[in-house]
């Protein structure tokens, strides 16, 4: 289930004995620690809230935590955060914990108790024993990162529910600047929210003014100036960079690492593949790769691998040379749109 679905089930219902908050969206863990807190009335919290690091807590005393009886109150609330021993790895310096000591307890566990483990990973280990055993258990509520139609419909609730009225193009222009990414969107609406208060009116222009672009949408930008040779769009967006303090050899890695995905996409996509599975094989956010099918499609794969080794070669000149970066960057784009006109 997602944070949501979490929320009006425990408003429904009483809550289950032990649950797994499993996925990487930072943002989606925090909300649904905030849903597990409000199960406990906030005069009660010091006394039958724990909270655990599980790097550097032994899994035993938390769980000692857990099986003991609330004090004056329905019920205790104990959550294991980061617990890097369900997964195949551990953090270099991590304590090493027994999994055995989570799977008695799994055996019988405390009927007062709401045991939450926090897992910002984006899967466990499932050969491991207390894995399969947690998930016979445990009801699991998904902390993944979200797919741009649902991270667009949920900020969207959030504004409206502040009272906030959504212009034209404002979500689109929120969606752009921050990659479609729900931790960057959600962390820009009390910024925006500030910003409009008066009025309560949320339009593109705002968002533009109040949200800064990433380097990755910057060099997004530069890729289709590159591939529509506008080379005088691209030198200006390229001098931006510069003039931003970013180093050429970090703009020019983006660069490739931009035209690589490209190509990926367009040789991937020509094979069949659906949107959703390009972005699980490449590892990659759907919405970065919606953009790149939209781009592969308009371009050759001639087009693609041309920008790509000049790159690389661009690339070279920047480490072997003392050469002026913007005026190695203005070759490629001559001998770029040289091939094309050959």
């Amino acid at each position: 289930m997602d944070i949501q679905e979490l929320s009006k089930q425990l408003k429904r219902a009483n809550p289950a004995m032990v649950y797994l908050v499993l996925g990487t969206q930072a943002v989606l863990q925090q909300e649904a620690k905030d849903v597990f807190l409000n199960l406990i009335p906030e005069e009660e919290r010091v006394m039958n809230v724990g909270s655990y690091d599980m790097e550097t807590t032994p899994l035993a005393d938390a769980l000692d935590d857990a099986m003991a009886a609330p004090f004056f109150g329905e019920r205790r609330l104990v959550i294991l955060n980061k617990p890097a021993f369900l997964t195949g790895g551990t953090s270099r310096g991590a304590l090493k914990q027994d999994g055995e000591v989570l799977r008695e307890y799994l055996k019988h566990p405390q009927p007062t108790t709401v045991l939450v483990l926090l897992a910002p990973y984006e899967k466990l280990d499932g050969r491991k024993g207390v894995v399969k055993d947690l998930k016979k258990l445990a009801v699991e509520v998904s902390a993944a990162p979200l797919d741009e139609p649902r991270a667009r419909r949920l900020v969207e609730q959030r504004f409206q529910a502040d009272g906030y009225q959504l212009g034209r193009g404002a979500i689109d222009e929120l969606v752009r600047r921050t990659n479609a990414d729900y931790g960057k969107m959600m962390a820009a609406v009390p910024v925006i929210e500030l910003a409009v208060y008066q009025d309560k009116r949320v339009t593109d222009a705002a968002v533009a003014g109040l949200v800064p672009q990433s380097l990755d949408e910057n060099v997004f930008d530069l890729v289709q100036a590159v591939l529509n040779r506008e080379q005088v769009e691209a030198v200006r967006l390229y001098r931006e960079l510069l003039e931003s303090q970013q180093a050429p050899l970090q703009i020019n890695a983006i660069l490739v690492s931009q035209f690589r995905l490209l190509l990926q996409i367009k040789v991937l996509s020509n094979r069949g593949l659906s949107q959703g599975t390009l972005a699980g094989q490449l590892k990659v956010h759907p919405y970065r790769v919606k953009l790149g099918l939209q781009t592969a499609r308009r371009f050759s794969m001639d087009d693609l691998s041309h920008a790509y080794l000049g790159l690389i070669r661009c690339e070279r000149a920047l480490k072997s040379t003392q050469q002026d970066p913007e005026l190695l960057f203005q070759l490629f784009l001559l001998q770029y749109t040289k091939q094309k006109v050959s």
